[in-house]
């Protein structure tokens, strides 16, 4: 009969301590090239956010002076139209004559009032854009790049 060698049924397996540190230290070393990774691309979409709030929000002064300015020069408009008509209401000989005076500043400051009104309505349209051109374009980038990592 062939004798076979016996295992001791309570031994411990064999533990060898330089497999179990070698496979820690490739552990921790994967992990922080990923942390490090992560960490890279957390720092460049907070700087790009960061400039996109930036560009918005100059877009933002810079449309609010633009239609700030816009505002202005209808109100000069207004205002010497205003003082024109007087000088001419001081003029007047007749009441006919102040009635046709009247009719016409009346009418002339209503067509312009719809021209000023489309002047701003384009004005705040152009501002609107430029306010979200910088967040428009963010998103397309950011939808891009998830397009090529998918």
């Amino acid at each position: 009969m062939a004798t076979k060698k016996s295992e001791d049924a309570f031994s411990m397996p064999s533990f060898d301590p330089s497999k179990f540190t070698e496979s820690f230290r490739d552990f921790a070393e994967n992990s922080s090239v990923k942390t490090k990774e992560a960490l890279s691309k957390v720092k460049e979409a907070t700087e790009e956010a960061g400039k996109t709030v930036e560009a918005t929000l100059q877009n933002a002064q810079a449309g609010t002076v633009e239609f700030g300015m816009k505002a202005i020069e209808m109100l000069r408009t207004n205002t010497e139209n205003s003082f024109a008509h007087l000088e001419q209401l001081l003029g007047v000989k007749s009441v006919s004559e102040l009635f046709e005076l009247q009719t016409s500043f009346l009418r002339k400051q209503a067509e312009l009032a719809v021209e000023q009104a489309k002047a701003l309505q384009e004005t705040s349209k152009k501002v609107a854009e430029n306010v979200v051109q910088p967040g428009k374009a963010a998103a397309e980038k950011a939808m891009s790049n998830l397009k090529l990592s998918a």
